[in-house]
């Protein structure tokens, strides 16, 4: 039951973190910004507030770095992202990058689902390529988990 609990709170965190990213990139809203305005969210309290933290401030310390990733493992130019599209894609990246604890497949699977509830009709399948390829580059560094899919 409190696994159970743990899933969500962390599904939950990784939807506000789509919510979030996708404001930065459209409004340009500072971290400390965006942190006060979910933190203030009732959604807020029922989800991993940790994991959304960090990762938000990591993703946003790394936007170019991860773009330089979706670059390397896209089939179209990344000027054709939407942005919620991009803003999966960097959640997932950095979760593989940085985020040992969470298996691969939850990593891609998360992030389908995000983009089937939030993106444009059938660009999980783009996410889903673009996770697949990059997380067996990813994952396969000296101590990386899960390189299984």
């Amino acid at each position: 039951m409190a696994r159970d609990r743990a899933t969500r709170a962390r599904h939950l965190a990784r939807e506000l973190l789509v919510q979030a990213l996708y404001q930065w990139q459209i409004a340009g809203h500072k971290v400390y910004e965006l942190k006060a305005q979910f933190s203030a969210s009732e959604d807020f309290q029922r989800c991993d507030s940790d994991y959304f933290g960090e990762l938000l401030t990591t993703i946003v310390g790394e936007a170019p770095a991860l773009d330089e990733l979706i670059v390397r493992y896209a089939v179209r130019p990344i000027e054709q992202l939407d942005a919620v599209g991009r803003a999966v894609l960097w959640l997932g990246l950095a979760e593989l990058k940085h985020r040992a604890d969470v298996p691969t497949r939850v990593v891609i699977n998360e992030a389908i689902e995000l983009t089937k509830r939030y993106g444009v009709t059938d660009s999980h399948k783009f996410v889903n390529a673009v996770l697949d390829k990059s997380a067996r580059d990813l994952r396969q560094q000296p101590g990386a988990p899960d390189t299984k899919l």
